[in-house]
């Protein structure tokens, strides 16, 4: 009997703790209604072509996203009344050196998806 009671407790036990890694791990896409979807392309304004391994960042939020091979980026962000990003190229041997920019989105609602096309000047 005591055996039995043993078995089911650490089953339910390892069940909660499976969940719990699952959750750690993947989590959830957003916090529901708290967030805004931002989202966009990095090019270069001499050549037009989009810029790889560009950190976009919400620095008071310590967030942060790279652009992908075509430029691209998209994170969620906690919705203010504006957001201020950071754009730096953090490495420089990939694609060139580039200007680091500030953008300050105003207005944002929660039903918003912010779309930024972003270009970066050479140095």
């Amino acid at each position: 009997m005591k055996k039995n009671w043993v078995r089911k407790f650490m089953g339910g036990l390892s069940l909660t703790s499976v969940m719990f890694v699952f959750q750690a791990c993947y989590g959830t896409p957003q916090d529901f209604g708290m967030d805004v979807f931002v989202e966009g392309q990095v090019k270069s304004v001499t050549t037009g072509l989009p810029i790889q391994g560009v950190k976009v960042s919400v620095p008071d939020q310590l967030q942060y996203e790279f652009t992908n091979e075509e430029g691209f980026f998209s994170f969620y962000t906690i919705l203010d009344v504006s957001i201020a990003l950071k754009i730096q190229d953090v490495d420089s041997t990939l694609n060139g050196l580039f200007i680091d920019k500030d953008i300050v989105v105003s207005n944002v609602n929660a039903e918003d998806r912010v779309y930024l096309n972003i270009e970066l000047q050479e140095k």
